[in-house]
């Protein structure tokens, strides 16, 4: 890996890091609560999640793409289904309390169905925790000044990154088309898709504010989030 890919590296696990402290940091602690993660994995993130709101893992309901992911999350005593986001999401109405969801909405083709599942599984008063990928950080911004492809939209093709010779993993294929990013969306965007739908905004946040690190970047991304790199909503569902 090269000098400038290692620094990459490293900006991206910084503001990784600091953004999932801040989606915990946005979870009430609520042992009865009914969670489902979205885009869970192998459950590693999903059990952070779980620790932090203080519920049973037989109150964990997960979403996954990879047959493999799913066996390992279901290892955890997660109730976790294999499912394509843009169908109906196998759970009933208004069965869960927390939606959370880091990283997938730009990886739907149908925003609004998203959204629209989310308020569907949730229960009144539930609260969705959704975060993605910023089109207006200032890394994608001098990306699309240079003529560039924006960072965050350089996943759209199986056969590698497409569109900037910076971006990380250059060359890499994408196997899964579902890995791949649709619709990468700014973090008024994001509040506005969930507003539509008759969510309540109760906060928003960012992490990441490239090319800066640690405090300072943490500090600007805390004045600026719509420039961050990472961005997220707490949106609840009315009553």
């Amino acid at each position: 890996m090269s000098l400038r890919a290692r620094a990459m590296e490293c900006l991206w696990a910084d503001a990784d890091a600091a953004f999932r402290a801040q989606i915990l940091a946005a979870l009430p602690s609520d042992p009865s609560a009914v969670l489902l993660d979205v885009g869970c994995e192998g459950g590693a993130w999903t059990e952070q999640l779980r620790r932090r709101l203080g519920t049973r893992a037989e109150y964990v309901r997960g979403v996954a793409i990879v047959a493999e992911q799913s066996r390992r999350a279901r290892g955890r005593g997660f109730d976790v289904r294999i499912c394509d986001l843009d169908d109906p999401w196998p759970f009933e109405d208004a069965s869960i309390d927390i939606v959370h969801a880091n990283q997938v909405i730009e990886h739907v083709k149908r925003l609004d169905h998203f959204v629209g599942e989310t308020k569907r599984v949730l229960t009144a008063g539930g609260q969705a925790i959704v975060c993605t990928e910023n089109l207006a950080s200032w890394h994608n911004v001098g990306a699309l000044l240079l003529g560039y492809q924006p960072f965050s939209a350089t996943n759209i093709s199986s056969r590698g990154r497409i569109g900037n010779p910076f971006a990380l993993h250059l060359g890499e294929p994408v196997r899964e088309e579902a890995l791949q990013h649709v619709h990468v969306i700014t973090l008024k965007a994001l509040r506005d898709v969930y507003a539509a739908h008759g969510f309540g905004i109760e906060a928003e946040f960012g992490a990441g504010y490239h090319p800066l690190r640690g405090r300072v970047a943490g500090r600007l991304a805390a004045l600026d989030p719509s420039h961050a790199h990472f961005v997220g909503v707490v949106a609840r569902r009315d009553a």
